[in-house]
């Protein structure tokens, strides 16, 4: 079992296709998956379901919605495969993804922090092991003006197995 903390984001609808529309074409690895989605907490197996969940709920206690803004488009190398990645990486919220982010990786989770790997607060939308391709299709949204936005009301427990994702919990903020 692999929990994951993820925060499916609330989009336009339109800007939602855009970027699915794009998965579509391009995230050869996860557009069937998973929707678009921010990572909170990575594949954690030392914890238990219900573990989690007391300490995610504990961590939320005092946080608030927020919105971000994405402009950008950055390519990514994946640092445990041969895999790069095209990432929306936002503007706007980026700070509140980070503290959030940092806050999980407390207590129960301290242990899995990964500080020899940054932590980019992103929505992935192209996978390949070419990175040239990944570096053209980042190139393709930086030359337009672009702009979404949209808002983290919720985070969400998942369990990754198999390439299958599985919804366990929902947690408000």
């Amino acid at each position: 079992m692999a929990l994951l903390i993820i925060a499916y984001p609330n989009l336009q609808q339109e800007d939602f296709q855009k970027i699915q529309s794009f998965r579509k074409l391009y995230d050869e690895r996860y557009y069937s998956v998973v929707e678009p989605h921010f990572t909170f907490v990575f594949p954690a197996d030392n914890i238990s379901e219900k573990d989690l969940e007391i300490h995610v709920k504990q961590q939320l206690n005092d946080e608030k919605k927020f919105d971000f803004s994405i402009r950008r488009a950055i390519v990514n190398k994946d640092s445990f495969s041969d895999y790069y990645y095209v990432f929306l990486v936002p503007d706007q919220g980026t700070s509140n993804i980070i503290k959030l982010h940092d806050k999980l990786y407390t207590g129960p989770l301290a242990s899995q922090l990964r500080l020899d790997i940054d932590f980019i607060p992103h929505i992935g939308i192209a996978s390949s092991t070419d990175p040239v391709k990944c570096k053209g299709r980042a190139d393709e949204w930086n030359r337009s003006d672009f702009e979404i936005s949209g808002s983290i009301t919720h985070l969400t427990m998942i369990n990754y197995e198999n390439g299958i994702v599985e919804k366990l919990a929902d947690f408000e903020l």
